[in-house]
């Protein structure tokens, strides 16, 4: 069972409408008593507990506690389901992710993909980010909106993608700059590992590399930093 405890991941979960609760309350201050408030209007279950229980069942709570019965995301998708429902649409934005194993990281990218409108972010069903609580507070509670799918062979999951059209392009620093690219159409990037980067065989995959021109001195960006950056110059080139 896992308990969600930030304000933000709490709050988004319950608007997303996924099921979720019962909501576990103990000491609640204004800022939680605003969210029971969103609870009891969205018929979620309220449970009153006391502040030793609550801290043994959830450590990081500020007085409240959202059970979920999943890893906190609530918009799990197939990449088939997902493929299909895009029909006739000429634009999309997949953001496929190579064992970003650090769940602050996951998080950060997810509250990138929610804010620049990202259709789909595809991963491995092994040794990735799991820590859902985690996860849910560093995305603000964007893991309850953005689409999320999981598979065994992102090498044959990207094969998939080009047959419905799309272009896909790997984050490396010695890439093209992206701002030089038509990010027009049904585009996907990769990102690497925290420590690895992209591995051999999803990197052969790739219809290209794209960089970030950058003056700094360290050896490169963080990688929630930088889906941020590519995924806004996708949108500002979109419009």
């Amino acid at each position: 069972m896992t308990y969600l405890t930030g304000f933000h991941a709490i709050e988004e979960r319950i608007k997303s409408g996924a099921p979720c609760g019962p909501l576990l309350v103990a000491k609640a201050g204004p800022r939680a008593k605003e969210i029971v408030t969103l609870a009891v209007n969205n018929k979620i279950r309220l449970e009153r507990t006391g502040t030793f229980d609550l801290d043994g069942i959830a450590p990081d709570n500020r007085g409240i506690a959202l059970q979920v019965e999943d890893d906190g995301g609530s918009n799990s998708v197939s990449l088939e389901n997902f493929i299909a429902t895009l029909e006739d649409r000429r634009d999309a934005l997949v953001l496929i992710l190579d064992e970003i194993t650090d769940p602050h990281n996951y998080g950060a990218i997810l509250r990138c993909c929610d804010q620049f409108g990202v259709d789909l972010v595809l991963g491995r069903n092994r040794r990735s980010a799991k820590h859902a609580e985690v996860i849910s507070k560093t995305s603000s509670g964007a893991v309850s909106w953005v689409a999320q799918a999981e598979t065994p062979n992102l090498v044959r999951a990207m094969e998939d993608l080009k047959t419905a059209g799309f272009w896909i392009y790997g984050a490396d620093m010695e890439g093209d700059p992206i701002y030089k690219k038509d990010l027009s159409g049904r585009i996907a990037f990769v990102l690497g590992s925290e420590g690895g980067g992209i591995s051999r065989l999803l990197r052969e995959k790739c219809d290209g590399m794209v960089g970030i021109p950058s003056q700094g001195r360290i050896d490169s960006l963080n990688v929630s930093v930088a889906a941020g950056v590519l995924l806004y110059e996708v949108r500002r080139q979109r419009g």
